[in-house]
């Protein structure tokens, strides 16, 4: 793989370390691995087909982390080109809209499950254990601001994040002892390509419930752009972030607020 850049600060505080990022082919995943490159770790990354879009530098694989099978592909490519991964970020995740929850599809509620919780449930387990062998790494999930709006047209999005973020704070209880650090960022409304087909995608049902709170622009005035979540996500895996586990860092520019 290429040599990649120094980061902004002119630092490589991440070399030597070893980095897998789930849907890192574009939007804020591929944000993050440039990230993790320009802070001097060697990236793989991986989407369910390759787009010509994977940041130069890292390495790649096609995996389809929905499925068991899938995820435990993937762990075996990160330990063959990797050697073993110390720093975990499931990124990927997504779902369309609907008119309303009764009119989310079975299938679509288990896709939902499937990619935005179950595949990190899936690839942590298959890498834990050579980060509590080494008794040290760091595992950040990837969620969404719009848990607790709770929209309709996305219950069965948001319903599988709230429940990554659950689980995310009991795996951070379990792994701490090993000194394994787990930690979620929450983007609110980031302009991804994904993200403005996703919301064109709303704006077509039409006016609902939920609809007004996740267009309007959020408070800062802008949306968020994908380094903003990067940022984040290189803060948490670093060792600035070494007394940082459990917690919920949320990048919204204000959009939902949190009591």
């Amino acid at each position: 793989m290429a040599t990649a850049e120094k980061d902004e600060n002119g630092t490589q505080e991440l070399a030597g370390k070893r980095a897998l990022v789930t849907g890192g082919s574009r939007g804020i995943g591929a944000a993050v691995v440039r990230q993790l490159l320009g802070a001097g770790a060697e990236v793989l990354t991986t989407a369910r087909s390759a787009t010509g879009t994977v940041p130069e530098g890292a390495a790649f694989v096609e995996a389809d982390v929905r499925t068991r099978a899938g995820a435990e592909a993937l762990a075996e490519a990160a330990r063959e080109v990797l050697g073993g991964v110390d720093i975990l970020v499931d990124n990927a995740g997504g779902a369309r809209p609907h008119p309303s929850a009764s009119t989310i599809p079975d299938e679509e509620w288990q896709n939902a499950l499937d990619l935005n919780y179950l595949a990190a449930v899936r690839l942590d387990s298959l890498l834990v254990p050579g980060m509590r062998e080494r008794r040290s790494g760091v595992i950040v999930h990837v969620s969404s601001a719009a848990v607790p709006t709770s929209a309709p047209p996305f219950l069965h999005y948001t319903a599988a994040k709230a429940a990554l973020e659950n689980y995310s704070r009991g795996l951070a209880l379990e792994l701490a002892p090993f000194g394994i650090r787990v930690n979620t960022v929450t983007p609110g409304r980031t302009a991804t390509p994904g993200g403005e087909a996703t919301r064109e995608q709303w704006a077509r049902l039409g006016a609902d419930s939920g609809r007004t709170a996740a267009v309007a622009t959020p408070p800062l005035g802008r949306d968020g752009e994908p380094d903003d979540i990067a940022h984040a996500v290189l803060f948490l895996v670093s060792d600035r972030a070494g007394w940082l586990t459990g917690s919920n860092l949320v990048v919204d520019g204000g959009e939902f607020p949190r009591g």
